[in-house]
């Protein structure tokens, strides 16, 4: 099965100036951990729940801080056209619980989360990506 089948499409993404107030607000609203950051049509960062605690808050910065003082701008991907058992496996490798899902032309077309692999009737990639997640860092 291909990650296009199983990944959640319409991802709400930020711009890189707006606040980490706006990302936090943005994240209640969606319920959601992690935004990804677009400048343009591109993909340029991710930002979770965790950057805005550990990077911004515990180091006191304040809520008009822009997120890409804080947001990771190594984001890590996956393909549209990849098999399910080959992304669960990239996910356990570097221990992450979602993954920006590009087409081939590199524009983002969804994003794959821990939530899609374990609904994704693959028994395979679901005890894959949950053993290497889980584990310890």
């Amino acid at each position: 099965m291909k990650i296009s089948k199983i990944m959640t499409r319409n991802v709400r993404m930020l711009d890189p100036e707006r606040s980490i107030r706006e990302a936090a607000s943005l994240m209640a609203d969606i319920d959601s951990g992690a935004l990804l950051i677009n400048e343009g049509d591109r993909l340029v960062g991710i930002i979770t729940d965790r950057d805005i605690a550990i990077r911004a808050v515990a180091t006191g910065m304040d809520g008009s801080t822009p997120v890409r003082q804080v947001m990771s701008s190594n984001v890590l991907y996956c393909f549209d056209d990849e098999d399910v058992e080959h992304v669960a496996a990239n996910m356990a490798d570097v221990r992450v619980r979602r993954l920006p899902v590009l087409n081939r032309e590199k524009r983002l077309v969804g994003v794959v989360s821990l939530g899609n692999i374990a609904s994704g009737h693959s028994r395979m990639a679901n005890d894959t990506v949950l053993r290497g997640v889980t584990s310890a860092h």
